[in-house]
């Protein structure tokens, strides 16, 4: 056979374009090709085998119309395009999506198809169901909400609500996306085929769901009225209300349609019921209303009654996918959870593995700073050891001193218990000195009372015997008046034994008293001498001793002796001149008043009279005073040094 034989014998072709809800397809058709032999090769390439529930649809002259399935394409009133486009749809809807929708590509398109109807309003939705669909789209679309992947805005250019929703509330998109994550969320663990079909469920109970409309009219003239077509009946509705049915005609009630030119019949099963006519705008309006019925209608008789073979294979075959396909939702759950939890382990052991490494890398600094830190404490340690070494020999030192001043302390006890015994000594000398002295003060008056005595006697006996005289030797009182005295002396020598013997004791007793003067002067000496002694040790002890408390109590037992001493008489403590100085007794010891020329207590019947001169000076005190008695008077000195002591 030739060449060109063959090219006789190829068939003649067309294209044709298949628009479904998801893709394009290009198909070569023969030009004797009927409806059904497009329809056929297209649903193979989808591997659909659900046939009944779609159709091509394609539109002509403003008006959408289905393709005839008994006849030829090219004999048909289509598009004279190159390609001939048509729009794989449904045709007819189910009554219950969740059991008639067997395959998943038959649900998917279906799922398609209504979505878009709904964002295109040809089928009413609310605007909470709206959302609550649009969230189950995303679900089908994206999978499991992921908060770290699914960002805010991943929405943004999805259509998902419908513009009267948008339009009826103001709200951003990003208010509404947040709305629909939040349901989006809920639906973890869901499968796209499974949020597809709940989708669907909800979908399947709207007022609009599956129902094509026509305008019809009771009259000619009229177009008042819409006619709706669904798998459950034929419905009236008004022309502003396509939600409420004014009328319905289930398929089980309606005995006949049929219809003559322009108008349409609808027979009730029962013959009493009144027939209902109405007119449409066209032949073909009433042609293709009439080709819907007859669709639904079957799809309603089919249900209702025993499956068939084949759909019986088909939902069986639908019920193991199923199983197969829980099986292995399971599975990926399974698979999921357990890459979730390696990915947790994982990011737990990276997070960990970090965890060691900022440890390692923090315990290498420290083992840096810590060999740092015990060189520098191996430095303070050798320091610290010189130190400790200074510090023992200090130690040493310290307790060599505290040993010796142990000592000094003992011996200065020992000293100040020396020197508190000889203070209590010259305390009781002093005393007794005091007691001495006013013992003798005592005796001197008692002197001075038997001198004054002595010499009252003598003048009486002088005046006696110069009484006698005159008695018996006028003629000498007479003419030597002024020899009185010499001839009182003679008389005297030679006329009074009494007198004589008066005298004898007057020697007597100055003898007694010059005797005992020089006694107490030789006592005084000694005294005084012991004074100087107890001076040049209190001088000592004071430069020994300045920091301790001796000296306060060295000044205590100075104002004790002060004290004992100040309780002499008071014609001791007398002074007078041009002004009157208190001596500090607490610093030095009294100063007694002395005779002039013996240093005896003065013996003055008067009080004592002392003429002071005082003196400052830088290191010392001095004090002259004159002391005497009538015209007797010397001065004596009184000198106070650091030492505080008084020198007299």
């Amino acid at each position: 056979m030739s060449i060109r034989g063959l090219k006789k014998k190829q068939p003649k072709t067309f294209k044709v374009k298949v628009i479904t809800m998801d893709a394009e397809m290009e198909f070569s058709c023969e030009m004797k090709w009927k409806g059904k032999d497009l329809f056929d090769l297209v649903c193979r390439a989808l591997g659909l085998r659900e046939t009944w529930f779609f159709g091509l649809q394609y539109t002509i002259k403003g008006m959408t119309t289905w393709l005839k399935m008994d006849k030829k394409v090219l004999d048909q009133e289509i598009p004279k395009e190159d390609p001939v486009s048509f729009r794989f749809l449904a045709k007819f809807y189910p009554e219950k999506v969740e059991e008639e929708l067997l395959q998943e590509v038959t649900q998917h398109l279906f799922f398609l198809q209504v979505k878009k109807q709904i964002l295109d309003e040809e089928i009413y939705c609310s605007p909470e169901a709206t959302v609550l669909l649009a969230s189950y789209a995303v679900q089908a679309k994206y999978g499991d909400y992921d908060p770290n992947f699914h960002e805010p805005g991943f929405l943004a250019q999805d259509e998902l609500l419908p513009e009267s929703v948008l339009r009826q509330y103001q709200m951003t998109a990003d208010m509404w996306e947040e709305k629909i994550s939040a349901w989006y969320a809920e639906h973890r663990g869901i499968a796209r085929d499974e949020a597809e079909m709940n989708y669907l469920k909800i979908a399947q109970d709207l007022e609009m769901y599956g129902v094509n409309y026509f305008p019809i009219a009771q009259n000619k003239s009229d177009k008042d009225l819409l006619l709706g077509v669904d798998a459950k009946g034929i419905h009236i509705y008004s022309i502003n209300n396509r939600l409420s049915p004014n009328k319905s005609f289930e398929w089980s009630a309606i005995r006949n349609i049929s219809y003559s030119e322009k108008e349409l019949t609808i027979k009730p099963l029962d013959k009493k019921a009144e027939v209902f006519k109405f007119f449409s705008s066209q032949l073909k309006v009433n042609k293709l209303i009439l080709q819907l019925c007859i669709g639904n209608h079957d799809l309603f008789m089919r249900r209702r009654k025993v499956d068939s073979i084949e759909i019986q294979q088909m939902k069986a075959q639908a019920r193991e996918e199923k199983a197969r396909k829980k099986l292995e939702t399971q599975r990926l759950a399974r698979e999921k959870q357990l890459r979730e939890e390696a990915e947790r382990a994982k990011e737990e052991l990276e997070r960990r593995l970090f965890q060691l490494e900022d440890e390692a890398r923090q315990a290498n600094e420290a083992l840096l700073l810590s060999q740092e830190t015990a060189e520098l404490l191996a430095e303070k340690a050798q320091i610290a050891k010189e130190e400790a070494k200074l510090l023992a020999q200090n130690a040493a030192e310290a307790e060599q001193e505290r040993q010796r001043l142990e000592i000094a302390a003992l011996k200065t006890k020992e000293e100040k218990c020396l020197m508190e015994q000889k203070m209590r000594e010259a305390e009781l000398i002093a005393v007794k000195l005091v007691k001495e002295s006013d013992r003798r003060a005592k005796e001197a008056e008692h002197l001075k009372q038997d001198l004054h005595e002595a010499r009252e006697a003598e003048r009486k006996a002088k005046q006696k015997l110069l009484d006698v005289t005159r008695l018996n030797y006028p003629h000498v009182a007479r003419y030597h008046p002024h020899s009185s005295a010499d001839t009182r002396d003679v008389n005297f020598d030679k006329g009074s034994v009494k007198m004589d013997l008066k005298e004898l004791d007057l020697k007597r007793l100055s003898f007694e008293i010059e005797r005992e003067r020089l006694d107490y002067l030789e006592k005084s000496k000694k005294f005084e001498d012991q004074l100087k002694e107890l001076k040049s040790e209190i001088r000592a002890l004071k430069r020994e001793e300045k920091q301790t408390g001796l000296y306060s109590h060295w000044n205590e037992v100075l104002g004790s002796l002060d004290c004992s001493v100040g309780n002499a008489p008071s014609r001791m403590k007398t002074f007078e001149a041009g002004d009157r100085l208190n001596i500090n007794l607490q610093k030095a010891f009294p100063v007694h008043p002395l005779n002039a020329t013996s240093s005896w207590p003065c013996t003055n019947k008067n009080p004592h009279t002392v003429s002071v001169e005082k003196s400052t000076f830088q290191t010392n005190t001095l004090v002259a005073c004159r002391v005497g008695t009538g015209s007797r008077k010397q001065t004596i000195k009184v000198q106070q040094h650091d030492s505080d002591v008084i020198y007299i």
